[in-house]
């Protein structure tokens, strides 16, 4: 009974091993798993941000461009404007030469 004793003795003790290496393996499996999903999240969050960044980014962007827009729009009126007073200044001046003419002739007129 010894020899049959001896066999099952070497049995369960490599079952005892075979079962500490697959709690071993297990442990390092769900390990790796774990810090396999704590990376992944913290790539997904960085991507959110990621996200945040890009659509404040482009809000930004349009707020730009509509100033841009306005800009130009303010210069073009401005542009107008400095027509129009170009015009005044040559007529302003016209009339002073017409004036100064009318002043001559009085003056001629008077004598």
């Amino acid at each position: 009974m010894e020899k049959d004793a001896a066999p099952k003795m070497a049995t369960a003790e490599g079952q005892a091993r075979f079962g500490q290496s697959v709690k071993g393996l297990l442990t390092e499996k769900v390990n790796t798993c774990s810090v396999d999903v704590i990376a992944l999240t913290k790539q997904v969050l960085k991507g959110s941000r990621s996200s945040e960044l890009l659509g404040q980014a482009a809000r930004n962007m349009v707020m730009q461009e509509d100033s841009i827009l306005h800009s130009e729009d303010s210069l073009r009126k401005m542009a107008i404007i400095t027509t129009h007073l170009q015009y005044q200044q040559e007529a302003i001046q016209k009339n002073v030469r017409q004036s100064s003419n009318l002043q001559d002739q009085l003056n001629h007129l008077l004598r």
